[in-house]
């Protein structure tokens, strides 16, 4: 059996925040294995010869989505654990922020395996410490692609155990726990793209009760085909099935989750999708009416209204660079209450700082319910500055862009130049960002301005520098 792995291989499927590649030609079951192993041992979870439980633990807790690879490549990876010397926990099934709920639970390192939004032919493993403290390329991630290049990571005097266990009713109290949804009865619809939603928002909403909430489910057949759309809803064509069916059946909102449903967008009862920045701030607010004063963490693309919103109301916001890693780094430094990316991800310090695209679904609907408006209003204070949304291009020098677009407004009046993640502009009128992203050879841009035409007008002048086109 191969002990090694192409190290051109592991390196294009080590990103920074996870592992994620195709399936079989990049991730195998070999590659799992071999991380398996190598998790154990950079987080300390093996047990000693004697069979006691080292410093890590001795144990480590295993879930995996609906894609076809999923279950054969995560039973290859407890292998791996289990010959490093770790006892495995196997939950099976799971959504990622049910993972994360599992290691704080149950204080074990823990991975999941999914490709969250990516299509079929893709998976990928989610790594975290003890009460879901992430693992990144800076804390552990290239520690272990380079024991997957070696194949060296050790293998135990005392081969570990797996076992088997569900945690998915305790996650759904939990989160119901933090977020109580009370008041007025709400018809909701949820799209799941046919991932881990399907699997988890039954047992969320089971728990609420139909009293509390009409669920009106879309696409809840696990399937890690994608029969009907993308489960990615940061691309706008897929929200298209929900936001006719908010409109069709008269639903107070519509929840598209991503296909590891650990981001969630939302659509308001015209079928509108709402900025995720408008959530962050809504969540931020909740956060700070619980702890006044509190720190909130939102990353440089999210609007300018949530510090504006944050200070307004008496906490203190910061900002961050983009990626789940860096904002749990802060908070944990910060002691932050809450966090929110522009990109659909929420982080909740009661959660172990993890992401739940299913607690922020549930914080929005607890503030709906507790109000006679209609979403749309609701967040309509939240929502200051028209935003392009994230906007991605293919271009064969990202750095070279870049430095292009820097070239061409660094001189400006009143212009301000950011580089703490891609390159950031501002203005007292518009602002944007520009970077490259992490996973896919793409330029990701996001604009915002005072009024449309102005964020249009900015928008437009960087597509046409990055995608090398004219400006009428």
């Amino acid at each position: 059996m191969p002990e090694r792995v192409d190290p051109d291989i592991a390196n294009a499927v080590f990103k920074a925040y996870d592992v994620r590649g195709t399936v079989p030609d990049q991730i195998d079951e070999n590659l799992a294995r071999l991380a398996g192993r190598a998790f154990v041992h950079v987080v300390g979870a093996a047990r000693t010869a004697s069979g006691s439980a080292s410093a890590g633990g001795g144990e480590i807790v295993v879930g995996h989505d609906m894609r076809p690879s999923s279950p054969v490549l995560s039973g290859a990876f407890a292998e791996g654990a289990t010959e490093a010397g770790a006892d495995v926990t196997m939950i099976g099934l799971a959504s990622t922020d049910e993972l994360y709920f599992a290691s704080g639970h149950l204080g074990l390192p823990g991975a999941m395996f999914t490709a969250s939004h990516n299509p079929a032919q893709y998976n990928g493993i989610k790594l975290c410490r003890a009460n879901a403290v992430p693992v990144g390329a800076e804390t552990g991630l290239d520690e272990i692609r380079d024991l997957v290049i070696s194949g060296e990571a050790p293998i135990a005097d005392v081969a570990g155990s797996i076992s088997e266990t569900d945690v998915l009713e305790a996650y759904a109290a939990h989160l119901l726990g933090l977020a109580p949804v009370k008041g007025r009865r709400l018809t909701i619809v949820a799209d799941a793209g046919n991932g881990m939603a399907g699997h988890t928002a039954p047992a969320v909403f089971g728990r609420l009760g139909a009293e509390a909430v009409e669920l009106i489910p879309m696409y809840f057949e696990l399937d890690g085909t994608f029969p009907n759309h993308e489960a990615n809803p940061l691309d706008s064509t897929t929200l298209v099935d929900l936001q006719a069916k908010v409109r069709e059946t008269g639903a107070d909102a519509g929840l598209a989750f991503d296909g590891d449903a650990d981001r969630c967008f939302l659509v308001d009862e015209k079928g509108e999708v709402v900025s995720p920045s408008a959530i962050t701030a809504l969540i931020a607010e909740r956060a700070l009416a619980q702890e006044p004063g509190a720190t909130i963490i939102h990353n440089l693309i999210t609007s300018r209204a949530v510090p504006e919103i944050v200070s307004e109301l008496g906490g203190t916001p910061v900002r961050t660079r983009v990626g789940h890693s860096y904002i749990k780094a802060v908070m944990a430094e910060s002691e932050a209450a809450f966090g929110g990316e522009h990109s659909g991800h929420f982080y909740f310090r009661d959660f172990w700082r993890a992401d739940s695209g299913m607690l922020a679904a549930l914080h929005v609907l607890a503030a709906l319910a507790e109000t006679d408006k209609p979403l749309s209003e609701l967040l309509a204070a939240y929502a200051r500055y028209p935003m392009s949304g994230e906007i991605n291009s293919t271009v064969p020098d990202q750095a070279a862009t870049v430095a292009e677009i820097e070239k061409a407004y660094a001189g400006r009046d009143g212009v301000t130049v950011d580089k703490l993640d891609g390159l950031t502009l501002s203005h007292a009128d518009w602002s944007f960002n520009v970077r490259a992203s992490n996973t896919e050879p793409l330029l990701r841009l996001n604009a915002e301005g005072k009024d449309t035409p102005t964020m249009e007008r900015v928008r437009d002048e960087a597509l046409a520098i990055i995608r090398k086109e004219t400006v009428s």
